[in-house]
């Protein structure tokens, strides 16, 4: 099993904090996202452990999902597991919901999404994003042709 974080304040050396400076477009551009059980299921368990050590819940955000899906389908059609892109995203997420900060768990074949949580949970990069200063998140799960799982998860702060 392959579990990968990245935070745009820690793990890329080359990589500068991205501020939201620019005016963020109305919500209305938020593509719609219907959710599939291992997204609800994923959403539910990151908020329960949250809730568990006394953190607010996350709210969830279709446009960041609709942003994690992307990822995902690029990982898929070009067989990788990375963060290619992510400051791309990050600064699409600023600049069209007026995010303050976004960090970013991805991972590879893990065959329930409890499976994932634990994995996160247990390294502390992953950890700080699920456990970090966020309002609101969003998830997609896809699978390749051979079964495999791809979980892209993006937290932002509002």
């Amino acid at each position: 099993m392959f579990s990968v974080a990245y935070f745009l304040n820690s793990c890329s050396s080359d990589s500068p904090a991205i501020q939201n400076t620019s005016t963020s477009l109305p919500l209305s551009t938020v593509p719609v996202y219907t959710y599939n059980s291992l997204e609800d299921e994923t959403l539910a368990l990151i908020n329960s452990h949250r809730v568990s050590i006394g953190l607010k819940t996350l709210q969830k955000n279709n446009y960041v999902s609709f942003k994690s899906e992307e990822h995902d389908n690029y990982m898929i059609n070009n067989n990788v597991v990375n963060h290619d892109y992510f400051s791309t995203r990050s600064q699409n997420i600023i600049e069209t919901l007026g995010a303050k900060r976004v960090g970013e768990n991805i991972a590879y074949n893990y065959n329930s999404p409890k499976a994932a949580l634990a994995a996160w949970l247990e390294s502390p990069e992953h950890k700080l994003c699920i456990e970090g200063d966020y309002s609101h998140f969003g998830i997609s799960i896809r699978i390749n042709a051979e079964g495999k799982k791809y979980y892209t998860n993006i937290f932002i702060k509002m």
